[in-house]
């Protein structure tokens, strides 16, 4: 016989939810989002660590150190410098809004139903599923062009496709990703525990191809790209945020990987061994073999599956291919797809599930590249570059994320004091269902960083954006809160 009210159960502090007909009949529950038991919480400090190392190992990542140093004036020393100190950075928002996550078995979006109301919620949900939409065409786009040349090099007659099997592999890895992900969180645990040694393999592999072709002291020696006698201090401080943007995203919604960790320190020491080594080991190596891809194959080439495909040996090209695939695999399903999946079921529960979210993430990223798409395929002509989408848009929108990010941290530690009602995050009688002090203390920093952009003066607002938005909006809420003693802050806790 079914229960008429649920409990909260605490085995070892951790909290698990027996529901009863009311959360079960409730309009915002659904076994996908409902919280992990703690039986199922079977990730441990090594499984996090290769999450981090499967998701660090990308295109993107190779791409940093010529990004930083292209767009924000450094030397590749202190692109390095800026990539390390963001990761480092990055982890404080990303362990501590982890914690309710591990505590409480929830995934994002149910989180953000305390700080922004039930309905609320889905408002910052949507803006982090539309980045993480952005960013899963732009992986897709590199996995599809890896697919591309692996069967080009398989298949001589592939090559003459062109731009048209460069669309073919994108649909390919686009199916493929949506797969692993509509399969659970047990094949992305298998799929990224899989690939990380195979990933830092394949690190290992193209450094020692491209080392005897670069003068390590001359790259260091290069000058920066900025006016001569400018301060290091505002560059680097711009090239950080957009750094720290980077992972900006995950900072949020980092409890969707968290309710699966079995312990507070798995998740902690899994993050700190997989997050800032691999992603300034990887970016050092993307400076290094795009500094020796000129005697490499004869051009400058800023991502690494343009240069293994210029690689003379169909038997290596393949080989490197197989492997990229598997790393922009491990990335995009993890980095890009969980998120909105979850965000999506959030707006209607019982009406999407995690198959039918996976499937509107993967549709609104295929429209995301439609564009792209178009013009490989001939149809269009146009000057807009992936790279352009890449370097601006999208790490500029991350960084407007911060807000949220410190309103998530003052709420779940200061407010609720690591307390929450665990059943009534999913009914609509406990929480609001709009809280207006959430959607203040995220809308200020974000009009002000917006404003930033066109003055002089304040302009440090927007090079300092993440740090700024995520300040101010955690302040600006703890003091909303304590004023006007807001009834979503709830003092009873499970």
């Amino acid at each position: 016989m079914q229960q008429n009210r649920s409990q909260v159960i605490e085995r070892e502090g951790l909290f698990e939810l027996e529901a009863g007909s009311d959360v079960l009949d409730s309009p915002r529950y659904n076994h996908d989002m409902a919280p992990t038991k703690v039986h199922e919480r079977t990730w441990n400090k090594w499984h996090i660590t290769a999450l981090w190392v499967g998701m660090s190992i990308c295109v993107p990542t190779y791409t940093l150190g010529g990004v930083l140093t292209a767009y924000f004036g450094l030397t590749v020393g202190e692109a390095l410098l800026a990539i390390l100190f963001a990761n480092i950075i990055v982890l404080i928002p990303l362990t501590l809004n982890a914690f309710p996550g591990t505590k409480y078995g929830i995934p994002f979006p149910v989180l953000l139903r305390s700080s922004f109301g039930i309905l609320g919620s889905n408002i910052p949900c949507l803006i982090r599923a539309l980045v993480a939409c952005g960013w899963f065409g732009i992986q897709t786009m590199f996995g599809g062009l890896a697919i591309h040349l692996f069967l080009g090099s398989v298949f001589e007659g592939w090559k003459s496709l062109g731009g048209t099997g460069e669309v073919i592999g994108f649909m390919m890895f686009w199916a493929l990703n949506l797969w692993v992900v509509i399969r659970g969180a047990e094949s992305i645990k298998w799929l990224e525990t899989l690939s990380a040694p195979l990933l830092v393999a394949v690190g290992v592999g193209l450094l020692v191809w491209a080392m005897p072709n670069v003068s390590m002291t001359e790259l260091l020696a290069i000058p920066a790209k900025r006016p001569e006698g400018a301060s290091v201090v505002s560059y680097f401080a711009a090239g950080l945020t957009a750094m720290v943007g980077f992972w900006a995203t995950l900072s949020l919604n980092i409890p969707d990987f968290s309710r699966y960790a079995e312990s507070q320190k798995a998740q902690i020491v899994g993050q700190i061994m997989g997050l800032p080594l691999t992603m300034f080991l990887f970016a050092a190596l993307g400076v290094v073999m795009t500094a020796a891809s000129v005697k490499l194959v004869g051009v400058t080439v800023s991502d690494p599956v343009t240069l293994i495909g210029h690689i003379q040996s169909p038997v290596w090209v393949a080989l490197a291919m197989a492997l990229i695939i598997i790393a922009t695999l491990s990335t995009n399903t993890a980095a890009n797809i969980v998120s909105p999946t979850n965000d999506f079921q959030n707006i209607a529960p019982k009406v999407i599930n995690r198959t039918k979210a996976v499937m509107l993430t993967g549709f609104v990223g295929l429209a995301l590249m439609a564009h792209e798409l178009l013009k490989k395929l001939g149809l269009i002509v146009s000057d807009i570059s992936l790279e352009t989408v890449y370097s601006n848009w999208l790490l500029g929108y991350s960084s407007l994320l911060g807000p949220i990010a410190g309103i998530m941290v003052v709420d779940y530690f200061l407010i609720k004091k690591q307390q929450l009602d665990l059943a009534g995050l999913y009914r609509d009688d406990v929480y609001p269902a709009w809280n207006w002090n959430g959607f203040f203390a995220f809308g200020v920093p974000v009009v002000l960083t917006l404003l930033s952009l066109g003055s002089d003066a304040f302009s440090w607002f927007y090079s300092y954006g993440w740090f700024t938005g995520s300040a101010l909006g955690g302040l600006i809420y703890y003091g909303l809160c304590v004023m006007r003693s807001s009834p979503s802050v709830v003092k009873s806790a499970v």
